[in-house]
């Protein structure tokens, strides 16, 4: 396999507020994009000759990865213009795919160990891995090493193996397509017609982010794997423990407290006496004040952290300016994303460009849309859309 289709052209409403202004492949995790880790890992097994579906919000993927080059990679773009499904996204690459071929998802964490356990099959092949939680994905039936059928998301589950989105394939795929929009339908009805798919197992990395949660896991699961790094300004009577990384001219000022593993971006202003504490990633240009403490949670690029705040279990996307004393601690709450209720441990969701008033409290679960603006001294809790204006 010298060649890969990513399939980077969807939204993910289900993670918004924080893909209504940017495709969900560009969701950033320990500090890159989602995709630039499949164009890695890619890479990384000598696949350097990259098919990229885009869609939804494409500039922002343009700006991104570019060419390739900086990744190692060739890049040729194709457009899905209606995000109709994954064999919809699929055929718009026919024209440029070789006769064998990788299909990835480019909004999972997948590692070159990963893509290795197909590599040995000859397609017309899919990846399957055994997980808590199949009722989120396509359930697959098998017998000994051939697929038998995939469920999607059923009401139960008949196994806990499920479909991870990466198939290995030849260009007869493309006969199958016709009118289906998504490949698990055309694997099923190739199957239906004699053809044998076969399938592997793998315990080696596989990731998606379908909820704004989501984020969090992912990212706790990739900061233990970055090596430390000190690329910026460390003053007197700062502590750094275990695995933390500082971009370039980022300035930890004195007292500072930081245990990782923890990122930190360039052109950052850390403290003095700030308490950064493990599984938090800080993007570029961030400014963190005084006596502020962070914990577990994914601040975006240009945020500003106003004195004496405290964040627990957050996600804060870019641009958001908070006042100090702002409150996001962390405890099992209900929230609702569309017809769908959660129980989970989180503390605030904040879209991008918000402006939060002091002494403001989120109580656990709050989702904050983009560009809001909270004033001081209130309770925030539930959904919030876009725009919203809490007086």
């Amino acid at each position: 396999m010298k060649q890969a289709v990513i399939l980077a052209a969807g939204e993910g409403q289900r993670l918004r507020p924080f893909t209504a202004t940017k495709p969900k492949v560009m969701l950033t995790i320990a500090g890159k994009p989602i995709l630039q880790y499949v164009v890695e890992s890619l890479a990384r097994r000598g696949i350097r000759n990259i098919v990229l579906v885009v869609g939804y919000r494409r500039q922002q993927i343009f700006d991104s990865v570019g060419s390739g080059e900086e990744l190692g990679v060739e890049i040729t773009y194709v457009t899905q213009e209606k995000q109709l499904g994954t064999a919809h996204a699929l055929a718009q690459a026919k024209a440029k795919v070789d006769k064998e071929f990788l299909v990835l998802p480019g909004d999972n964490l997948i590692d070159a160990d990963t893509i290795a356990c197909l590599e040995s099959l000859t397609p017309d092949a899919m990846l399957v891995k055994r997980v808590d939680n199949p009722l989120r994905y396509g359930v697959v039936t098998l017998a000994e090493s051939a697929v038998k059928d995939i469920t999607e998301k059923p009401k139960e589950a008949a196994s806990n193996i499920v479909n991870t989105g990466i198939y290995a394939f030849t260009r007869k795929i493309f006969d199958f397509i016709e009118s289906e929009l998504d490949i698990p339908d055309v694997l099923n009805k190739m199957i239906a017609q004699g053809h044998q798919v076969r399938a592997r197992e793998t315990d080696s990395t596989w990731l998606d982010v379908a909820y704004p949660w989501d984020i969090l896991s992912l990212n706790s699961i990739v900061l233990p794997r970055i090596p430390a790094s000190l690329g910026g300004i460390i003053e007197t009577g700062a502590s750094l423990k275990g695995l933390v990384s500082v971009g370039k001219d980022t300035v930890i000022r004195s007292n500072c407290y930081i245990s990782g593993p923890v990122v930190i971006g360039t052109g950052c202003e850390i403290g003095p006496n700030a308490c950064i504490l493990p599984a938090t990633s800080i993007g570029n240009n961030v400014v963190i004040s005084p006596f502020t403490e962070i914990k577990n949670s994914v601040i975006g690029n240009d945020v500003s952290l106003g004195p004496g705040c405290f964040i627990q279990d957050s996600v804060i996307d870019r641009g958001s300016i908070i006042e100090g004393q702002f409150t996001a601690f962390s405890r099992q709450a209900e929230v609702k994303i569309d017809d769908e209720h959660h129980s989970v441990s989180v503390g605030a969701m904040l879209g991008e460009d918000c402006q939060i008033g002091s002494g403001v409290v989120a109580q656990s679960g709050v989702v904050v849309g983009n560009h809001s603006q909270i004033q001081a001294l209130k309770i925030i809790s539930g959904r919030l859309p876009d725009r919203s204006l809490v007086i």
